[in-house]
């Protein structure tokens, strides 16, 4: 089951990922993709996602003097700090899976490591801009790369640095690595999950609910090949498992159908899931641009936690 947005988003003129790639440079592919996306939306009739300056208030104890304007305070005697739309100081962290299996993809289609790698630096790129921290965890079963969340000069090079070179993983074991993450991560704050998911709701479940009971603010971007949801394929060949290695034969014309079923079956039991514990929930094809998963993040920053997904949009179902 492969979803996709009606008109009722807004449509802005986005390059898709195999065009990003031809992009040396991530650092450059990021503020591509963001300021693209930026300029698209300040022309659309969507508001309240900049950091453009809104309006003063009167400055409060602990308010980050950044944002105190120091003119007034010097004509007036006042303290007035600068507000921002969408300004909400988030603390984010990417949570990147690298394993095994986020290495498929089917010609033209991009890897679906190399996907989520294009959208994690994108997210890095558009919260250094809003002034968030913001912190990157890759996994497979364990944890392969940490950088803990920060907001300082240099962080985002960090991070599109430590991006580039992300270890090829191996087998996955999701829940498994978001225990680890939830002890290490104490402070509250937005988690970004970006994985093709494989891993039984009933495992997956415990997990999640645990990091949400640490009061986390959670998003899932579950990446897939367009052929792992429509499996378009037709010669009878032998597939192989990724991670373990096993071949299996496989007639496609026989096994289509049940596969399909089964592959509706899951994705369905992960939104359930995502839904019965208020996590955001955004299934993305390799061939997709990145603006909707942008635009799905910015809607989930500026909205207060624990309010209800309502992002205004309609959905298809295609199989």
């Amino acid at each position: 089951m492969n979803r996709s947005a009606k008109e009722v988003r807004p449509t802005f003129r986005f390059l898709r990922p195999e065009v990003l790639a031809k992009i040396s440079s991530l650092e450059l592919l990021a503020r591509t993709v963001v300021e693209g996306f930026l300029a698209g939306l300040h022309r659309s009739p969507y508001v309240g996602f900049s950091t453009d300056f809104a309006e003063y208030r009167p400055y409060l104890p602990g308010d980050d003097l950044r944002y105190l304007d120091w003119k007034v305070l010097a004509r007036t005697d006042r303290a007035y700090i600068k507000k921002f739309r969408g300004d909400t100081n988030t603390r984010l962290y990417l949570l990147v899976d690298v394993s095994a299996s986020m290495a498929y993809r089917l010609p033209p289609a991009i890897e679906k490591r190399e996907y989520a790698c294009y959208l994690a630096a994108s997210l890095a790129y558009l919260a250094t801009r809003q002034n968030d921290a913001v912190g990157l965890m890759a996994f497979d079963r364990a944890i392969r790369e940490y950088i803990p969340a920060r907001w300082r000069p240099g962080q985002l090079h960090l991070i599109l640095s430590a991006l580039e070179r992300l270890p090829s993983g191996g087998t996955s074991a999701i829940a498994e690595a978001l225990q680890r993450i939830a002890e290490r991560v104490r402070r509250r704050g937005m988690l970004v999950l970006l994985s093709d998911l494989y891993e039984p709701p009933e495992t997956l479940g415990p997990a999640l609910r645990r990091l949400r009971s640490q009061g986390q603010d959670l998003i899932v971007f579950h990446i897939l090949d367009e052929s792992e949801v429509t499996f378009p394929f037709s010669e009878s060949a032998r597939f192989v498992d990724m991670e373990t290695g096993e071949e299996v034969p496989v007639a496609p014309e026989a096994f289509r159908a049940s596969y399909r079923e089964a592959m509706r079956r899951h994705l369905d039991e992960i939104e359930r899931l995502c839904q019965a514990h208020g996590i955001d929930y955004q299934q993305l094809l390799t061939t997709q641009p990145l603006d909707w998963a942008l635009y799905a993040y910015l809607g989930r920053r500026a909205r207060p936690r624990g309010t209800p997904r309502d992002l205004g949009i309609a959905w298809e179902s295609h199989t």
